[in-house]
């Protein structure tokens, strides 16, 4: 073990390493493997207030302490420039959240979005371009959530004329909830990533992940039936879609625990790192991406990136093999990732939080509620908009409100008036929680051209009994 190690922790050069690889040699030296070595450093790095009296770990501790506590001087009174598009449907706090975060000394450019709300430091719908530095919580706490939907060569008749069929298929082959996971792992490529063994976090979460693997969220995800109407052709990789009806299937989950888990890591670093920023900045702690811990998190974004897609394609893969009808196209994307993209000449890391990916002629789903239409788009490729658009309709109101103010009954029956059946859902997810989809795409008109509208029929989430969520759900 030596130096370059502990770096890879994420622990600072200098007075810190000298006596970490001293306690690392005494440990060796007693029979302690390096694996549980570095176990317990990374556990002193991340909370060296639990190791103050903690021999012999408390002189590292209180080094740590130090280095954390030592006063950092954060110029914060200098704006990035950055837009806003659908002010007026925007709360005050989700825009007093865009302000702080283009005070940033990292920050280059932002935009806000028509769907935004707030959330912990970037509002959902924020999108912020950062120099060299990536912002965990302006990733957001599920990571790589994303959108894919199936277009099948088939009639939408056929989710009235075989409606149990349908049913079966969503109820079979589909798992919700936050601590849920399938009995027998799903089979999927995305497992054999070298990454989930050279990875130092993701390593101790691959089981997990692994029995995740093909399962959706609490909250706002959700699998669908619905009722495609495309307008304007567009082409997919699987080949065109014509301007017609056709029956879709509509997904919305991201990295499930594995993602929760690094966000969370990587946050707590990056706040130790900037503990001297003001209290109602620390959630927009950042990490340097030539540090090593910056390093780490990009890493572990991408492969819950890749993990996320899995997801997706198994959901889809296990209904499609159940309903048994051709599919036409697919259109997928995420909406909470981070970026290296070219923006006034140079190179930033685009941080999408709830946003979609815009760029000229780059195809996305912006999904209604589980009673209102959603969107198939094509990016007109804005640059004041760091080419972005909104991801949905934006929440209205608190899940806390929601279970004051709504009964299920109501809300069935206006949703059988629109033939639109509801499997299983959580009452802080009905369409009055959300804002006009067609108020936020009208305010985003300039920014996406619209292709096709889904309309939900058939909607499968979590119905569990929940009365607490993540914010950013």
């Amino acid at each position: 073990m030596n130096g370059h190690d502990l770096l890879r922790l994420g622990y600072p050069s200098g007075k810190a390493i000298g006596i970490a690889l001293k306690i690392a040699t005494d440990a060796l030296a007693q029979g302690d493997s390096e694996e549980s070595v570095l176990e317990m450093l990374r556990a002193v790095l991340t909370n060296p207030d639990a190791f103050a009296d903690d021999s012999p770990y408390k002189e590292l501790a209180k080094e740590l302490k130090r280095l954390r506590d030592q006063p950092q001087a954060y110029k914060l009174d200098t704006y990035a420039p950055y837009q806003v598009w659908g002010r007026e449907q925007i709360e005050h706090g989700a825009l007093q959240q865009m302000e702080r975060a283009v005070r940033l000394p990292i920050s280059v450019r932002g935009a806000l979005m028509p769907d935004a709300h707030q959330g912990y430091g970037l509002p959902i719908g924020g999108v912020l371009a950062t120099h060299n530095a990536v912002i965990p919580y302006a990733v957001g706490v599920d990571i790589a959530c994303r959108m894919r939907l199936t277009i099948f060569d088939a009639s939408p008749h056929l989710l009235d004329q075989k409606r149990d069929r349908f049913r079966k298929a969503l109820e079979e082959n589909t798992c919700f909830g936050a601590g849920n996971a399938w009995s027998v792992p799903r089979q999927h490529p995305v497992m054999d990533d070298p990454m989930w063994r050279e990875h130092p976090v993701a390593r101790k979460l691959k089981d997990i992940a692994w029995q995740q693997l093909g399962t959706s969220g609490s909250g706002n995800h959700f699998v669908e039936f619905g009722i495609l109407n495309v307008s304007t052709p567009f082409e997919t990789a699987q080949g065109a879609i014509p301007v017609g009806r056709y029956l879709a299937l509509l997904s919305h989950s991201g990295s499930r625990r594995f993602g929760y888990e690094i966000a969370n890591h990587y946050t707590k670093i990056a706040m130790q790192r900037h503990s001297s920023l003001p209290k109602d900045f620390i959630h927009l702690a950042w990490l340097d991406l030539d540090w090593s811990a910056g390093a780490e998190y990009w890493e572990a974004m991408q492969l819950a990136g890749r993990y996320a897609s899995a997801n997706h394609a198994i959901i889809h893969s296990q209904i499609v093999g159940a309903v048994r009808l051709p599919v036409l196209g697919v259109v997928e994307n995420h909406h909470n990732f981070a970026w290296r993209e070219v923006v006034d000449g140079q190179e930033v890391i685009v941080h999408r939080k709830g946003a979609t990916p815009a760029g000229e002629g780059v195809l996305g789903v912006i999904p209604g509620s589980m009673g209102d239409h959603g969107y198939v788009v094509r990016g007109r490729g804005v640059s004041a908009a760091l080419n972005s658009a909104a991801h949905g309709a934006g929440r209205r109101m608190s899940r806390a409100e929601a279970f004051k103010r709504f009964d299920w009954d109501v809300i069935k029956r206006k949703l059988r008036e629109k033939g639109i059946e509801v499997l299983s859902a959580g009452l802080d997810e009905v369409p009055n929680c959300y804002k006009d989809i067609d108020e936020v795409m009208a305010a985003q008109a300039d920014l996406v051209e619209t292709l096709a509208s889904f309309q939900p029929k058939l909607v499968k989430m979590d119905g569990s009994p929940r009365h607490s969520y993540h914010p950013e759900d």
